[in-house]
């Protein structure tokens, strides 16, 4: 990068003592995907930082109340007659529910809404998600899972969603 860029600074901003894993593998993936401008750099930890909770959050969590079901996913629990009181503080199970058939998951009994629910600092989402992933790092969907759940696979499947999807160009502007 041909900006100082240290790891005291990732620290500040991440309100962390301990940040040499995440500052290593940023060191590492951010040229890797042409993160290397300040505004580059800054645009991807406030957004990453926000979405995982200054780094703290990198597995979905999904432990919801009843409640929560149908205020926050109502179009999989009321509004589509299926009772949340079945599903209240069971992770996998809604997991399962709000993810199946979508993003090249199978069904409810196919696990994959378990497998493949959020990873990593953008939380990556979705079979499809992993498996595009994957191919980029020589990992099939499966093994990706377990990757992005590590602070070098967190940085390096966000910054892969980064450059995927041209982000950088909102920071550039």
């Amino acid at each position: 990068m041909d900006f100082d860029f240290t790891e005291d600074q990732v620290a500040a901003i991440l309100h962390k003592d301990d940040v040499s894993d995440w500052y290593n593998a940023m060191m590492e993936m951010f040229p890797k995907y042409d993160i290397t401008t300040p505004n580059r750099v800054a645009g991807f930890i406030a957004q990453t930082a926000h979405e995982s909770a200054s780094y703290k959050t990198i597995t979905e969590n999904l432990n919801y109340s009843a409640k929560a079901l149908d205020a926050i996913f109502g179009k999989y629990f009321k509004r589509a007659g299926v009772d949340a009181q079945k599903y209240h503080r069971q992770p996998e199970k809604i997991a399962n529910r709000i993810y199946a058939g979508r993003m090249d998951n199978g069904d409810t009994a196919s696990g994959d809404g378990w497998t493949f629910r959020g990873g990593g600092i953008l939380q990556l989402t979705g079979r499809y998600n992993y498996t595009e992933f994957g191919k980029t790092v020589g990992m099939t969907a499966e093994e990706a899972t377990d990757y992005v759940r590590t602070p070098k696979g967190a940085i390096e499947s966000a910054c892969w969603f980064w450059k995927t999807n041209n982000i950088n160009k909102y920071c550039d502007n």
